[in-house]
């Protein structure tokens, strides 16, 4: 795979600044990495791949917040418009950390607030005056609820006006019961644009036919390590994403 991703041109950090899309249209996709090796050929000459000190296939860690309830969690799993998530992410090829708000109103729209931080600490005055202007439930309410760990290969289109993130090696902590899971043969595939401006890897992925697929990783990582959770309405997901994880199926 790491022969695959050197072969695109880079793209620096730097120049990526002008493609941040903190408000835009998000398209999910739920593949294998076979899959994701005959999608990295075809997007070759169409896409660069962003570079920072050398890294292309990068570390990231998460750490989500929730009520006591799971209101977010059981939100996102009831279809609710205008959900909300709250999350600490750690860059780690750049050393950064922000805390993170993210909306997706009715209209299908992501929108994204954050700021940079040093710590996971919510005493601290200013992450509570964020929340508060930003999240529908108070900082004092929030609990660290779930970690992940995962790989992400960002790829920028040559007209600069949308972004790919391919996430592999997935690794769940639930914070609350102390339950891990590995779900390293799952790779997860994220178009974000702003707007329905035209889209190379669209017609590449219906050749591969990988179509739409939801998959949130708080919801869906919270499912498979929280057994005292309540997942009615993520029953049929949760069992397609166990067959891909075991292998049995490939999409």
């Amino acid at each position: 795979m790491e022969s695959l991703i050197q072969k695109f041109e880079p793209i620096s950090l730097d120049e990526m600044s002008g493609i941040r899309l903190m408000n835009r249209i998000d398209t999910k996709f739920v593949t294998t990495m076979p899959v994701l090796a005959r999608l990295l050929v075809m997007a070759q000459g169409e896409y660069l791949a962003q570079e920072i000190g050398g890294e292309r296939n990068m570390l990231y860690h998460t750490t989500y917040f929730d009520t006591a309830h799971y209101d977010m969690f059981y939100t996102h799993q009831h279809g609710h418009a205008n959900r909300q998530k709250l999350r600490f992410r750690t860059y780690v090829a750049s050393d950064l950390q922000f805390l993170e708000v993210k909306t997706k109103n009715n209209h299908g729209r992501t929108k994204k607030k954050r700021m940079q931080v040093d710590d996971m600490c919510l005493d601290d005055a200013s992450k509570q005056t964020f929340i508060d202007q930003h999240l529908r439930y108070g900082h004092h309410d929030l609990m660290p609820a779930l970690q992940n760990s995962f790989r992400r290969l960002t790829l920028v289109n040559n007209g600069r006006t949308e972004r790919l993130t391919i996430d592999t090696d997935l690794r769940f902590h639930n914070l609350v019961t102390g339950t891990d899971r590995e779900m390293a043969p799952l790779v997860i595939v994220e178009l974000k644009r702003d707007g329905l401006c035209y889209s190379p890897v669209l017609e590449m992925l219906r050749q591969l036919r990988v179509f739409p697929h939801g998959f949130s990783k708080y919801c869906m990582g919270s499912a498979l390590t929280n057994d005292k959770l309540r997942v009615n309405r993520f029953k049929a997901r949760l069992i397609e994403i166990r067959k891909i994880s075991e292998n049995k199926i490939s999409i």
